[in-house]
């Protein structure tokens, strides 16, 4: 078909929309609906994406996590993952970080005369604030003369609210008394009483909102957060268990430094392990890459879902257009008999009808654009951080899908009405 007779039938299409505008609304309203969702899975992926590189970047390249094997029967030999695990795995050269982390999740803390249960104190060391570091800080953090001279010093986490909060976040319930204590009095220097010892708060770490923390995981639930010198732990806080070891942590976190050098560092550290643990398998080390994959793989999930259903919202689309292209011949019968007897051949007549079905999907791939990226918008407002902008290939993309779909589910009934005879086309009424 030649650019003239194009343009012809393209004008033709134009009017025929315009003459019938709830007609064509309607046909195309099913392929906006699903460009929409394309959109919106486009925003997802690429969002999910951005967030997971700047996850790793805070993590560290070469994060591993050691903790305790579940469910393990053990012989009696092992003492369990002690602080003089991390102390020892710390001492493989090359390593960025290695430190433990010796959890209470229901200590007493009392400040001023009031009472604060189930509170999180976690015993740990300097290095705890070389990855993960997202906090803006009053004051100083622990040091290793404070694990040293297991000094009763502590670090107080102040939560960082929201800056749009969601609508989902009714269901996380209040903020803990002592998160709200944290905010509302400036504990910077002064004396709070974990477990019955009296501890001095040395610095504040505010966290960022809820809606812009960067952190791929964090602690939920728990209801205020207090960080002390490990050694501290131990000595005025941990609870005796005949099972455990008096220097007993939950985790010992580590990280190469190097994605390259997690291998190397692995086997270090089961060596350490294995040795120091007296041949008892009773831990278990974990990649943070893999955990960040398993989470990766469900999110793509969820994207072929909003990909299957945004493709079933276009397959909708492309009957109706299909529908449209049909009712359309069956009342322009005589019409396409009068242009093939005066010598329009068979491309013309389908490319008149071609041309109106591309034009409606490509009117419902704008439409859709424009749905997308205002739901894109507007949820991202309310805190769905993990959506980032489309970018132009995806726009152009999606429109194309729209633009094809209605040339695709138009092209059969064009060709049956370029076949119609003219004769007997010309005595329809």
């Amino acid at each position: 078909m030649s650019l003239t007779r194009l343009a012809l039938a393209t004008s033709s299409g134009l009017r025929e929309i315009r003459a019938h505008k709830a007609r064509s609304v309607l046909s195309f309203s099913a392929v906006s609906v699903g460009v929409a969702s394309l959109l919106y899975t486009f925003a997802q992926v690429n969002g999910m994406r951005v967030e997971t590189r700047r996850a790793i970047d805070l993590m560290g390249p070469g994060r591993l996590s050691i903790g305790e094997k579940r469910d393990y029967e053990g012989k009696g030999l092992s003492p369990g993952l002690t602080a003089h695990d991390a102390e020892e795995i710390g001492r493989i050269p090359g390593l960025f970080m290695a430190y433990p982390k010796a959890v209470s999740r229901g200590a007493d803390v009392r400040y001023a005369g009031e009472r604060f249960e189930d509170v999180q104190v976690i015993g740990t060391t300097a290095d705890w604030a070389k990855r993960d570091w997202v906090y803006r800080r009053r004051g100083r953090f622990l040091n290793a003369a404070d694990v040293r001279d297991a000094a009763r010093v502590c670090v107080v986490l102040e939560p960082g609210g929201w800056v749009h909060k969601p609508f989902w976040a009714v269901f996380m319930g209040p903020q803990s008394p002592f998160e709200s204590l944290v905010q509302r009095r400036d504990l910077l220097g002064r004396e709070l009483r974990l477990e019955g010892h009296a501890f001095t708060v040395v610095g504040v770490l505010r966290e960022p909102p809820l809606d812009q923390d960067p952190r791929w995981q964090r602690d939920w639930g728990v209801n205020g957060t207090v960080l002390v010198p490990v050694s501290s732990f131990h000595q005025h806080l941990a609870r005796p268990a005949a099972e455990r070891s008096p220097a007993a942590v939950d985790q010992i976190e580590v990280d190469t430094g190097d994605e390259s050098a997690v291998a190397a560092a692995r086997r270090a550290i089961e060596t350490i392990l294995a040795r120091r643990h007296r041949g008892e398998a009773d831990y278990e080390i974990r990649d943070a890459r893999e955990d960040i994959q398993g989470q990766l793989n469900e999110v793509r999930q969820y994207a072929v879902m909003g990909l299957a259903l945004g493709s079933v919202a276009i397959l909708a689309g492309g009957i109706g257009i299909m529908n449209v292209t049909l009712a359309t011949i069956f009342l322009r019968v005589k019409e396409i008999g009068i242009r093939r007897a005066l010598g329009a051949s068979r491309a013309d007549i389908v490319g008149q009808f071609v041309a109106e079905a591309t034009l409606l999907g490509l009117l419902g791939g704008v439409a859709g654009v424009g749905l997308g990226l205002a739901g894109i918008e507007l949820l991202a407002r309310r805190a769905d951080k993990d959506l980032a902008e489309p970018t132009w290939v995806h726009l152009v993309a999606a429109m194309g899908v729209a633009a094809a779909t209605g040339f695709g589910f138009s092209v059969v009934p064009a060709w049956r009405a370029s076949a119609l005879d003219p004769v007997e086309a010309l005595r329809n009424e």
